[in-house]
């Protein structure tokens, strides 16, 4: 009978051996999964901050495009009353032109009538100075005979 409590306790020793190895196996894996699982908390943990940081940055880069954007549109306002400014300002001076033009092309009709009626003066002219020479001669002639019949 000791043998077999013998073979007993034995069996029980190579149990408990088998049974604590693989307790030290399981515990192996417990710490090696522990420590993975720490390792994915701390890179959940970073892969959050860096994409609520991203998130703040994306926050701040819109802001900025908006604030840019409204500067823009300011820009583009002034720049189409400039426009309709400068579009009134051209029909005026088209007006003006045009109105210019006109009195341009009437003055050079006045100076072709003014330079017509020169020539036909000066041709007036021209003859009533042949005229005067001519009667100045008559006269000349008559102041003579006037002499000689004194």
């Amino acid at each position: 009978r000791l043998i077999v409590q013998q073979e007993e306790i034995n069996n029980l020793i190579q149990g408990k051996n088998a049974v604590d190895e693989e307790n030290a196996c399981l515990k192996n894996e417990f710490s090696n999964l522990n420590q993975k699982f720490k390792d994915k908390s701390q890179e959940l943990k970073d892969t959050e901050e860096c994409a609520w940081k991203k998130e703040e940055q994306n926050r701040l880069v819109i802001k900025n495009l908006e604030e840019e954007n409204k500067g823009l549109n300011t820009c583009y306002t002034d720049l189409l009353n400039d426009l309709e400014k400068l579009r009134k300002q051209e029909a005026q001076w088209k007006t003006e032109k045009s109105g210019n033009d006109a009195r341009i092309k009437n003055l050079e009709t006045d100076l072709a009538k003014a330079r017509e009626q020169m020539k036909e003066l000066q041709s007036i002219c021209s003859n009533l100075s042949s005229q005067v020479a001519v009667k100045q001669e008559e006269i000349s002639q008559r102041d003579c005979e006037v002499i000689r019949a004194k």
